[in-house]
């Protein structure tokens, strides 16, 4: 049996690791159910090829590549937010790392399992490392992901190994010898912790070109074609900045569930919501002034194939897709997000989930129109519609997702204890010093006397 340790300060951050939550079971069944369906779903398109898929010539990418740009995008919640936190020392960081860099982890194997999806037949995938060429962004795509997910997991792990030796001296059993070989030997000695810290700043500095490098390359997947409305020299940072606006958003998202289902209210507080929705904020201008540039440099192209994409998104048959997104990215988070009083944890979630859908909504934006518009004529226009196959994979992506999360929080700590430990004890000293060495002015004062 588990020992006691509700004598912990910090015992809401242990209690779903050693007390079953009771909607466990119930939410287990339901998560496996529907991996369950979209298995079947997948096992019928492996057998009868795409066919069963909505995608055909031109339109030969649909839910599958928006999906994998959606949750590569997604990804970089974790990486990239956290380690920026960590490296500017923003000291109301500490309960938000470890949920950030775990969306990473769990969305980038999600993300590369969509090109699986997208290939119809799943051996051909070695192909891409058989007789790939670095002449291709296909095989800079599959280098930098694997670059990205090594470096994630192990920034995931660094920071977990003083609570895994926590929760080393609560467990008995299979978790007692589980905790006591990934514990690595930590005692919490002072050597120790200098070689933590100094292992967690080198992997938050090596971690963001690597997190930015991974979207710049999927989007040379798409700039570097000659489709229209993809060749753009804007893409790398285009699509950068949308995967920190959508990153933002799903971290969002995860942590007010998790502040709801674990009580986690003392750790996740209002004022985190307000300084993420801020940086939302400035994430919705930057992706506002990106689409308008984007688009008006089109437009004034006036090129032919251009302007049949540009025109089938303004006016025609993807124009509801295509406001709908302007709506959800800009229009309608910008009231919740401006006025501080919107700005709490409601209105930042409601905000959040408005972007979540219209960031999916343009990566379906920039992927289907220009390939159902083909430059030239070769090929005719084209048309797109989901069938349930690609539906019930999607839900399956998404419920894997809650499930990874779910099988995460029973055997690990969501908030990292020793840094909520550190925080109660050092804040205070580290904040003082650090606006000690603000004072405007009292250095120069200080020398000339």
């Amino acid at each position: 049996m588990d020992r006691d340790f509700r004598h912990e300060a910090d015992a809401v951050l242990m209690r779903p690791i050693f007390e079953r939550p009771k909607y466990f079971y119930p939410l287990l069944g339901f998560l496996l159910s529907v991996i369950a369906w979209a298995a079947y779903c997948y096992y019928l398109q492996f057998n009868l090829g795409l066919g069963v898929t909505g995608m055909n010539q031109p339109v030969s990418w649909g839910f599958y590549v928006t999906n994998f740009v959606f949750f590569i995008g997604i990804s970089h919640a974790g990486t990239l937010i956290s380690a920026i936190l960590r490296m500017t020392q923003a000291e109301w960081r500490r309960p938000i790392t470890r949920i950030a860099e775990m969306i990473t982890v769990a969305v980038l194997g999600i993300g590369g399992m969509n090109v699986l999806l997208d290939l119809g037949r799943i051996d051909r995938v070695a192909n891409v490392f058989m007789y790939g060429r670095y002449q291709s962004p296909l095989l800079w795509d599959a280098t930098s992901i694997t670059a990205y997910m090594t470096a994630s997991a192990l920034y995931l792990f660094i920071p977990l190994i003083p609570d895994i030796a926590i929760l080393r001296q609560h467990a008995t059993g299979w978790r007692g010898g589980l905790y006591g070989v990934l514990s690595l030997g930590w005692r919490g000695t002072e050597r120790q912790q200098k070689i933590l810290n100094r292992c967690i700043g080198f992997m938050a500095v090596l971690v963001i070109p690597i997190a930015i490098s991974v979207h710049t390359v999927v989007a040379f997947v798409f700039s570097m074609t000659l489709q229209p409305m993809w060749h753009s020299t804007i893409f790398g940072p285009y699509f950068v900045a949308g995967a920190i606006f959508s990153g933002l958003a799903g971290l969002i998202i995860v942590m007010a569930v998790l502040r709801w289902v674990f009580h986690l209210q003392d750790y996740l507080q209002p004022i985190h919501f307000n300084y993420l929705g801020l940086l939302l904020l400035v994430m919705s201008l930057f992706w506002f002034y990106f689409t308008c540039a984007e688009y008006l440099t089109a437009y004034f192209g006036n090129e032919p194939g251009e302007m049949r994409v540009f025109w089938s998104k303004m006016t025609g048959e993807y124009a509801g897709y295509f406001w709908l997104m302007v709506m959800c990215n800009f229009v309608l988070p910008l009231p919740l997000l401006v006025w501080r009083r919107f700005r709490q944890v409601t209105g930042t979630v409601i905000a959040s989930l408005l972007i979540s859908v219209g960031m999916w909504l343009e990566r379906y934006i920039i992927i289907v129109p220009s390939m159902a518009n083909p430059r030239g004529d070769l090929l005719e226009k084209g048309h797109y519609t989901a069938s349930y196959v690609e539906w019930s994979l999607m839900a399956g992506c998404f419920a894997l997702f809650v499930l990874i999360y779910l099988l995460f929080s029973r055997l690990f700590p969501l908030v990292s204890i020793w840094e909520a430990r550190e925080g109660r004890e050092k804040t205070l000293e580290i904040v003082a010093a650090r606006v000690e060495r603000y004072k405007l002015g009292e250095g120069r004062l200080k020398e000339e006397q």
